[in-house]
């Protein structure tokens, strides 16, 4: 991993050593800096969840990705940096699941250990820079509720994965929750779901183009050509390619100047139709 290149995407001149707090600013950084994207899938171009091959392209084509591109990235960064990292299989809760799926491999979540702070003596911390509109830094992994700007979060233990824990979303977000299992993962616990999530018809991140960026005061969220900024709830529909991308330049920080803009614009915009007709 291009270590120097990765810290200048985030920019971050001196990450320090492995402390609680250096963390919390390397995963402000990640999740204000690199967005949740899936636009490979969009140009039929489907990655692997190798992390090393995702931070080559965070790096090198100054992209983002979802969250086996993301939080496996960033677990190579970490574990670069000294951190104690560990991958676990995760279970995102959409709003059309009547009851959490447990820990089905369409997220993977990270915990960090050995970094007691003030308010986590324990030191064991819940990191995930892959939930798009959730988290802007890390939880400590005790039962509790946490606010983080306008959204309120929530963990406790899983009543679904034993011994594993639950990560419920603030009411306002794009899914209900997450629950993840304590023991390590690797990466074939993901490969079938993200082979599902790249090729399958209906998988959301083919039939809809997603974009996501967290910050302090709260979300950016590009959903096709419709720009929603949250919990303020200002909507832009964006009716023309270039302004498409300037917001996806200015926005969300991806320049996207080694892809077919038009054949990508074309594609959103008749989906964007679509959508329209159905929802009339």
């Amino acid at each position: 991993m291009e270590l120097a290149g990765y810290l200048r995407r985030l920019g971050i001149a001196d990450p320090g050593p492995p402390t609680a707090a250096n963390l919390d600013a390397l995963h402000r950084a990640h999740v204000e800096r690199i967005p949740y994207e899936a636009i490979e899938i969009q140009l039929g171009r489907p990655t692997t969840v190798d992390p090393h091959e995702a931070a080559e392209r965070i790096v090198t084509r100054h992209r983002g990705g979802y969250c086996y591109h993301l939080n496996g990235a960033f677990s190579l960064l970490l574990k670069e940096l000294g951190y104690d990292v560990t991958w676990h299989r995760g279970g995102v809760q959409n709003p059309s699941d009547p009851a959490p799926v447990g820990a089905i491999g369409n997220h993977l979540a990270l915990t960090v250990n050995g970094l007691p702070s003030d308010d986590n003596p324990e030191g064991e911390w819940f990191v995930d820079a892959g939930l798009g509109d959730a988290l802007h830094r890390p939880l400590p992994l005790v039962p509790g509720r946490y606010r983080q700007g306008p959204f309120i979060y929530a963990l406790r233990r899983s009543e679904i994965e034993p011994d594993g824990w639950r990560f419920e979303h603030d009411p306002s977000g794009s899914f209900i929750g997450m629950d993840f299992r304590t023991a390590q993962a690797t990466q074939e616990d993901f490969t079938a779901r993200h082979e599902f999530l790249s090729t399958s018809p209906d998988s959301p991140f083919v039939r809809t183009c997603s974009v996501q960026r967290r910050d302090a005061d709260g979300v950016d969220a590009l959903t096709g050509c419709v720009l929603q900024q949250r919990p303020t709830g200002a909507t832009t529909t964006l009716e023309t390619e270039a302004e498409w991308f300037d917001v996806l330049h200015d926005v969300f920080g991806l320049p996207l100047d080694d892809i077919d803009r038009p054949a990508l614009w074309r594609r959103v915009r008749t989906a964007h139709e679509a959508w329209l007709q159905y929802s009339r």
